[in-house]
C-alpha cells in the first residue's frame, strides 16, 4: 500500500470515528436531560411527575466529561496513527548516507486453497542488493515470514 493510501485510508477512519463519536456523545448528553425528570405513586395510588434540577446539574456533568473523555481518546487515536504513519514513511528528503528504512507488507489471507496454507517467495531487490522473504500463510490469518 502505498503512503498516500494508507494515509487516506487513516483519515476514512477518523472522519468514520468523529461521525459515530458525535453520535455518541448526542445521545448521552439527550439521556443526561431526561435523567431528572421522574414518576412517582403514592401509597394511595395517586401518580405524579417530578423535576430534579440537582440531578439535571449532575447528569449534564457527568455527560460533559464522558463525551469529552470519548472525544479526546479519538482524537489521540488518530493523531497516534497519523504519527506511526509519518515515522513508517521514507521521504528522499530524510534519508541519509547510513540510514535504515522499513514499511509495511499487508497479505490477504488465502481465499483460493480451500482451507489449505499457501506459500510464496517474495523477492524484493533494492539497488544491487536482493532480499528474498519465503512466506507460509495459514487460513486463520497466521503468517510466517523467514
Amino acid at each position: 500500500m502505498t503512503q498516500e493510501m494508507l494515509v487516506q485510508e487513516e483519515r476514512n477512519r477518523q472522519v468514520a470515528a468523529a461521525v459515530l463519536i458525535g453520535l455518541a456523545a448526542s445521545a448521552n448528553a439527550m439521556s443526561a436531560s431526561q435523567t431528572e425528570r421522574g414518576t412517582y405513586t403514592t401509597p394511595s395510588g395517586r401518580t405524579g411527575t417530578f423535576y430534579s434540577p440537582t440531578a439535571a446539574v449532575i447528569a449534564q456533568n457527568n455527560a460533559a466529561i464522558q463525551n469529552e473523555a470519548m472525544i479526546s481518546a479519538t482524537i489521540e487515536t488518530g493523531e497516534g496513527n497519523m504519527a506511526m504513519l509519518e515515522q513508517a514513511a521514507i521521504k528522499d528528503s530524510t534519508l541519509m548516507p547510513s540510514e535504515s528504512y522499513g514499511g509495511q507488507l499487508h497479505l490477504a489471507p488465502p481465499t483460493d486453497q480451500a482451507g489449505a496454507a499457501k506459500t510464496y517467495t517474495i523477492v524484493i531487490t533494492v539497488g544491487t542488493d536482493r532480499h528474498v522473504v519465503e512466506v507460509s500463510q495459514a487460513p486463520a490469518g497466521g503468517i510466517i515470514a523467514e
